[in-house]
């Protein structure tokens, strides 16, 4: 499996989480049964996941990578996906505060989590389609034959070395339990009480 490969079918669980991340928002807007914990649980996938575990492949490999093969860190495509991911950890960090005040008591928090929630998940949505048609294309062109080779082993020795064993597997157990809640509203599979 090629680098961008892996990449993408991260992206897939990632998108399955934008959608109980939606569903569970529009829950919370709605009045129905949304447990505060859901979006601590959330941001810690978020932060483990898209950020620990993917986020750190494409900004740590991917983009060095292309940089070295000519493309340009600042003003172009790689310059953008480092934006968004800035953005998206200002929602994400937005969305906890909100989480925790809400799971402290404070009803009025209800809508700074929706609001992160719904910007975070917007954002990750055109963000993932902007890599999957366009960046990640690029990079099969930029980085081919013995570079494309050094960079999917060196997806694989992070995945080994520092993201560790088993990380993935217990953040799509966590998805799956995200995923669950959010389609059993007022039936919550908790994580965290």
């Amino acid at each position: 499996m090629h680098a961008t490969e892996i990449l993408m079918e991260e992206h897939e669980a990632i998108l399955r989480f934008i959608d109980a991340l939606e569903l569970a928002a529009e829950h919370l807007a709605a009045g129905q049964p949304a447990r505060a914990g859901f979006f601590l649980d959330a941001a810690d996938f978020i932060k483990g996941f898209a950020d620990g575990c993917h986020h750190h492949k494409e900004e740590g490999l991917l983009f060095p990578a292309l940089e070295a093969a000519g493309m340009p860190a600042e003003g172009g495509p790689v310059g953008m996906m480092l934006h968004e991911h800035d953005v998206g950890r200002a929602y994400t960090r937005a969305m906890r505060e909100a989480a925790e005040k809400l799971h402290a008591g404070d009803a009025a928090a209800a809508a700074g989590v929706f609001e992160n929630a719904r910007g975070y998940a917007a954002l990750l949505r055109q963000h993932i389609q902007k890599e999957n048609m366009v960046l990640f294309r690029m990079a099969d062109n930029f980085i081919q034959g013995a570079a494309a080779d050094e960079l999917t082993a060196a997806f694989e020795r992070v995945e080994k070395e520092e993201t560790g064993e088993g990380v993935h597997e217990k953040y799509l157990a966590i998805l799956d339990a995200l995923e669950r809640e959010a389609r059993e509203a007022g039936a919550p599979v908790a994580l965290r009480a």
